[in-house]
C-alpha cells in the first residue's frame, strides 16, 4: 500500500484455500463488518496497460477484489469536511501475492481508478452495495488535472 490511507476505506486480508483439485477464494460475507448492504456483484477485465479510471460513486459502497492477475488501484479523497481530503492512496491487488489478496471496501465519494500491473489480463470483481445507476456515478478521464496521481508507466 503507497500513499496516506483514506478515511473510510477498509483493507481486508482474505485467505485462499488451495488443494489439489483448485481453490476457494474468500471474498465477502454478509457477518463482516465492513459489509453495508447487496446491491449487485459484477465483473471488469483490465488488459495489460490499461486504465480504467476515474469513478465516483455518489451513494454506492465498493467492495474490490482482484482474482485473476494482478492489479493497481488508485483512491483519491476530495469529499467535503473528511479528514483525508486530499489524500491518494494506492494499493496493489492480486491472488498471486499472499499479502496482495484482499478486499478493499471504498465508501460513497472516493474516486477510484485502476490498472492492470501485469502481462496478462487481471480480473477484478465488486460486490457493490447498490444495483447499478449511471446517473448515481461521476467520471473522468484517466489523466486529469483534477486528481494528483499519474499512472506509472508500463515496464
Amino acid at each position: 500500500m503507497a500513499g496516506s490511507a483514506i478515511h473510510g476505506v477498509v483493507v481486508t486480508p482474505l485467505s485462499i484455500i488451495r488443494d489439489g483439485r483448485g481453490a476457494v477464494m474468500h471474498m465477502l460475507r454478509a457477518d463482516a463488518p465492513h459489509f453495508t448492504a447487496f446491491g449487485e456483484i459484477y465483473f471488469t477485465t483490465v488488459d495489460p496497460g490499461a486504465v480504467k479510471a476515474w469513478k465516483r460513486h455518489r451513494e454506492m459502497t465498493l467492495n474490490l477484489c482482484c482474482v485473476v492477475g494482478t492489479v493497481r488501484l488508485a483512491l483519491f479523497d476530495d469529499r467535503d469536511g473528511s479528514a483525508t481530503r486530499g489524500a491518494v492512496q494506492e494499493i496493489v491487488l492480486s491472488p498471486d501475492v499472499v499479502a496482495a489478496y484482499c478486499l478493499v471496501t471504498v465508501p460513497p465519494g472516493i474516486w477510484t481508478g485502476f490498472a492492470c500491473a501485469g502481462d496478462t489480463p487481471a480480473l477484478m470483481a465488486n460486490c457493490a452495495s447498490l444495483p447499478h445507476d449511471p446517473t448515481e456515478a461521476d467520471g473522468l478521464p484517466a489523466e486529469t488535472g483534477r486528481i494528483p496521481y499519474h499512472w506509472p508507466a508500463r515496464t
